[in-house]
């Protein structure tokens, strides 16, 4: 079953994209519903358009898109604000469901933002509080009776190291912890079962693999049976149970609802619910399986033709995300060289070159092709130039 959808997708001539785990590429039907947005609907109606264009439920209506394809329930996931700031909500959130334990488990391949999000809250509570990261091979061993919450990337973002979710969900349960994972590398990239795993709070962004554009709303989600007992520590005025009865003290909204917090960027979410209209019919089994027949000749192409870099992915599929890392000591300036020749990866410090596969506009042409042109500039040395070497503030 195929799931290529190239023409539905801005691909600019003579580039072969592979950074869709940094920043999706823009579907060919935003642009139009975004401008028809700004134009009839904040231009025409104005303020009337949170009513008339329904512009206050579309977080709940877009977070039951992304839901559908993380496998979680309608009514359990709730888009807005950024994917730290959810990771926040979930961690704070996650401790007040365990009183009486200090700790939160992470491994020190997680996402930076995550584990500053962490000791920021560790920093504001005090009282003990202690954020603690062991190597991603060790944390099922470090999941104790002292652990309150277990806060883990389900794929990482530099090798593309996968957890088994299910497995790690069932041990932190087992030790009576509570389980949060982010999904960053996850939603859209391959089969998610929220529900099935049991956890009660995943989080997750939408402008990597799931399109919705720079700056693109975070998303989070609750257990159902938790989600009216949870206390979000960000307690805004969207997640009241009466926004407008502006009342004096906090008193949380219903479900899910309680974990909004401000005014959720429409514009944005405009974009990024067109983008998930693409995903209505796509076999998320099926994705799979070809990212992972796409990833699988990569690896094979690269290392038979390009034996200057090294796999820092796993070997085994199974235990990879969407994305293929190669170490390469000058990896910036090799990857930079690469770009400048139209095929966009990226870099990670300290060497990785890192390559995502999306097969809804990925095919095994492009891969052959952006084979050869890696293969050109590590061959020839073309990286070995100066201005590869200058690093730009984004890498």
């Amino acid at each position: 079953m195929s799931v290529l959808k190239k023409d539905q997708f801005v691909l600019p001539k003579g580039v072969i994209y592979l950074d869709g785990n940094s920043l999706g590429p823009l579907p060919k039907a935003a642009a139009a519903r975004v401008q028809e947005m700004i134009t009839d609907e904040w231009g025409e109606m104005l303020i009337r358009g949170w009513n008339k264009a329904a512009w206050m439920e579309q977080p709940a209506r877009v977070g039951n898109m992304v839901a559908g394809i993380v496998g979680a329930p309608e009514g359990s996931v709730v888009m807005g604000d950024t994917l730290s700031i959810k990771v926040f909500q979930a961690l704070a959130s996650a401790l007040k469901l365990r009183p009486g334990r200090k700790v939160i488990l992470s491994d020190n391949g997680n996402f930076p933002s995550d584990l500053y999000m962490a000791e920021g809250l560790v920093g504001l509570l005090e009282q003990g509080y202690e954020l603690r990261t062991v190597a991603p091979e060790e944390v099922t061993e470090a999941i104790g009776e002292d652990i309150a919450a277990v806060m883990l990337t389900e794929v990482d973002y530099r090798t593309g190291r996968k957890h088994d979710m299910k497995a790690i969900t069932e041990l932190a349960h087992a030790n009576g912890a509570v389980m949060i994972w982010d999904l960053a590398h996850s939603a859209g990239a391959l089969p998610v079962d929220l529900a099935g795993s049991n956890c009660e709070f995943a989080v997750g962004c939408t402008y990597k693999y799931l399109n919705g554009g720079p700056g693109a709303p975070g998303f989070i989600y609750v257990r159902p049976d938790l989600a009216d007992e949870v206390q979000p520590a960000l307690a805004g005025w969207l997640g009241h149970r009466q926004p407008f009865a502006f009342e004096q003290n906090y008193q949380p909204g219903q479900g899910i609802e309680r974990m909004r917090v401000g005014t959720p960027p429409v514009i944005q979410l405009t974009a990024l619910e067109v983008a998930m209209e693409l995903w209505a019919d796509v076999d998320m089994q099926a994705l799979r399986e070809a990212s992972v027949a796409l990833q699988e000749q990569f690896i094979e192409e690269i290392e038979r033709d390009v034996p200057q870099l090294t796999l820092a992915s796993p070997r085994n599929s199974a235990e990879r995300g969407s994305q293929v890392s190669f170490r390469f000591e000058e990896g910036y300036a090799a990857m930079q060289a690469v770009i400048d020749r139209g095929v966009i990866g990226d870099f990670r410090a300290p060497d990785i070159m890192r390559f995502g596969f999306t097969p809804l506009y990925l095919d095994a042409e492009d891969v052959s092709k952006a084979v050869a042109i890696i293969r050109d500039v590590m061959e020839n040395r073309l990286w070995d130039n100066e201005k590869y070497k200058t690093r730009a503030r984004v890498t």
